[in-house]
């Protein structure tokens, strides 16, 4: 089954488009059963990529953060389908910092295979295909190939942490990191923009310790993964996707998954 990145990314560009016309306008915030941020931007976004999606051939079951969720015993027979996050960075959007981005993954057999992750306000696009092993940024009409830094015996790391979700946790393995690391540098990112930066080579770790969706990360995940880094659970294993909760555990990302990692990094507390 053949999906086109150009098409996902073409949806992808018209929900970004939606979503600035509601950026540049005095929209409202309300919050959802669980707190989290809800704007018109993300509802418009949603009904986009619904429609782009609806338009590809064959057609695919659909689970986007927005729309009403399938009960497990629907969708656990699901071999392949989009999962879609219209906005992730709901909170930048609302602090107009422009890190906030519109998320498409293709799904197979509990696996982020094809991912699209634009950032509107920043006009970039990342594309990953697993399978094939490309990955590539789009920027301003430019196209460049994506591949994560080699760590090779570098005693330097850059480690991404979210901008809006810190916690205690993350801060003790971030001491620790430190006394394995001793050049740590440390970058604040909003959305899946912190997965992508280690799929372009602008950072080496992003330790998740602390709860996200699986429609959070899908599409960059795959993107990440094509351009030779992973994102897996502590235990090593990589994420899986179409579980009963659809909460991921923790995880670390890495730039370079043929590096020991397991060897290196300090167990998590």
């Amino acid at each position: 089954m053949n999906f086109s990145l150009s098409a996902l990314a073409e949806i992808v560009e018209a929900a970004g488009q939606a979503i600035l016309e509601v950026y540049g306008s005095d929209f409202e915030v309300q919050h959802k059963s669980d707190q989290s941020p809800l704007t018109q931007a993300d509802l418009a976004a949603h009904r986009v990529i619904e429609a782009g999606l609806a338009g590809l051939k064959p057609r695919l079951p659909i689970f986007s953060e927005e729309s009403e969720p399938p009960p497990y015993a629907e969708r656990r027979d699901w071999r392949r389908y989009w999962l879609v996050d219209p906005l992730d960075g709901t909170r930048e959007f609302v602090n107009r910092n422009g890190e906030f981005t519109v998320n498409i993954a293709l799904i197979e057999d509990g696996r982020a295979r094809l991912g699209v992750v634009g950032a509107p306000c920043l006009d970039q696009l990342f594309l990953g295909d697993v399978a094939s092993g490309w990955a590539e940024k789009r920027e301003g009409g430019q196209s460049t190939p994506l591949s994560g830094r080699p760590m090779t015996q570098r005693q330097s790391l850059t480690v991404v942490a979210s901008r809006s979700h810190g916690n205690e946790r993350l801060q003790r393995y971030l001491e620790a990191l430190a006394k394995t690391f001793p050049e740590l540098e440390r970058r604040p990112m909003g959305s899946s923009l912190k997965l992508c930066l280690l799929a372009e080579g602008q950072a080496d770790l992003y330790p998740r310790l602390g709860p996200t969706s699986e429609w959070d990360i899908a599409a960059a995940d795959a993107v990440l993964s094509a351009a030779g880094g992973a994102v897996r659970q502590l235990n090593g294993e990589p994420l899986a996707y179409n579980k009963a909760d659809v909460l991921n555990p923790d995880f670390i990302a890495v730039a370079d998954a043929a590096f020991p990692w397991h060897e290196k990094l300090p167990k998590v507390a």
